[in-house]
């Protein structure tokens, strides 16, 4: 990044920092958004054996790169530790508010605008960076399953320095609006589509959906005519679809005849606080303010084919996706062009291993996949 603190640089290559994908996305993701410096990341991969180490190491990086004030890298690296915590533990909560704290340190004196969006008695918190020059349009953006707004942060700058007014909001289960106000998921993403519009008085805006965040975009666009642009970046289209036919129906088979027994098996798993599963199943559980882990694959399972409403999308679409996308078979992608039967067009970029782009979110080139949707915008605008 630069001295100024306006735009970021985006490093090209996604690299073998960790044998375990679990752990190299993550070195990757954090070092590819432009927050973490490579040989921080290449140290911890060779220390990292299990979640315990991930913390360990993590927190280590932290706690020297706030010691050597580079508060950024500081920021990031605590916020990478509090990852894969398990959300019932107390340090969960104190490694994300040290994060938060540490991030507004650090871009104190950049142009962040910070609003708490009202919503079913609660609160959507949302972030606002004006354009730089003159003004081409506006860009709504949101994650899905475990990020924070505060992530997107480089991703807004480029999309300013580019003539966009960029607002970042986190929807119910996400960030801040589960943390401090309680908010639970829900796949009706149109509701807090009109809460942010609404808030802001937006008729024409490009709508960004990341990672999960994928699937909620297209179900917002289904009902809110104020979108006029959609971009996916990772889809998900059907979560139950991603996987093949027998282990589809194994899931359901267990859900419904072995329930007790599943969510004490899961619930095992959980109070061990081992392997990705358990991770996932536990932030699932939390997402969906959900008591027990079959209740919360009950709400997995509403983000279908027929949740999505594919077919009520009418505005342009660009979709991007990693061609070996590790969380979503590539299977995925063409069930979504196909499904979009009545977009007023529909833009499928595929990025490969030799962009460096062929993973999740296209981490490992950030900068292209931004620029492909700058220019995306700017012909359907």
């Amino acid at each position: 990044m630069t001295n100024n603190k306006k735009s970021f640089t985006f490093p090209v290559g996604y690299h073998e920092f960790h044998k375990d994908q679990v752990f190299n996305f993550q070195l990757n993701r954090w070092y590819s958004l432009g927050y973490a410096r490579f040989e921080d990341m290449k140290e911890a991969g060779q220390k990292i054996e299990n979640f315990e180490d991930w913390k360990t190491e993590m927190l280590t990086l932290a706690e020297k790169a706030e010691s050597e004030e580079r508060f950024m890298n500081a920021a990031f690296y605590y916020r990478a530790a509090e990852f894969y915590v398990l959300q019932d533990s107390p340090e969960k909560e104190l490694l994300y508010d040290k994060f938060r704290e540490l991030f507004y340190k650090v871009f104190k004196d950049d142009t962040i605008e910070r609003f708490k969006v009202p919503y079913n008695k609660a609160f959507l918190p949302a972030m606002k960076i004006p354009v730089s020059g003159k003004k081409k349009g506006t860009i709504v953006m949101h994650g899905g399953f475990d990020s924070f707004i505060e992530e997107f942060y480089s991703w807004m700058r480029y999309f300013s320095n580019n003539g966009y007014e960029v607002i970042a909001f986190e929807g119910p289960g996400q960030g801040a609006a589960r943390r401090k106000y309680g908010l639970a998921l829900d796949y009706e993403w149109e509701k807090p589509a009109k809460a942010v519009l609404d808030y802001f008085k937006l008729n024409d805006v490009t709508w960004l959906g990341i990672s999960m965040g994928g699937w909620f975009c297209f179900r917002a666009a289904a009902f809110e005519p104020r979108i006029k642009r959609v971009i996916a970046s990772s889809i998900a289209f059907d979560y139950m679809q991603g996987y093949n036919i027998i282990i589809r129906w194994l899931h359901l088979f267990f859900l419904k005849y072995f329930r007790n027994y599943t969510n004490k098996m899961a619930m095992k798993s959980i109070q061990k606080g081992k392997g990705l599963e358990a991770w996932m199943t536990a932030n699932l559980m939390y997402i969906t303010k959900k008591k027990t882990p079959m209740d919360a694959f009950g709400f997995w399972l509403q983000l279908n084919e027929e949740n999505l409403h594919s077919d009520m999308v009418k505005q342009d679409v660009l979709i991007l996706t990693g061609r070996n996308d590790h969380f979503i078979p590539f299977k995925m992608h063409d069930k979504q062009v196909k499904a979009l039967t009545n977009a007023k067009s529909v833009t499928a970029r595929v990025f490969t291993k030799e962009e460096q782009a062929h993973n999740h979110c296209q981490i490992g080139n950030i900068g292209l996949a931004l620029d492909v949707m700058v220019k995306w915008i700017e012909k359907k605008s």
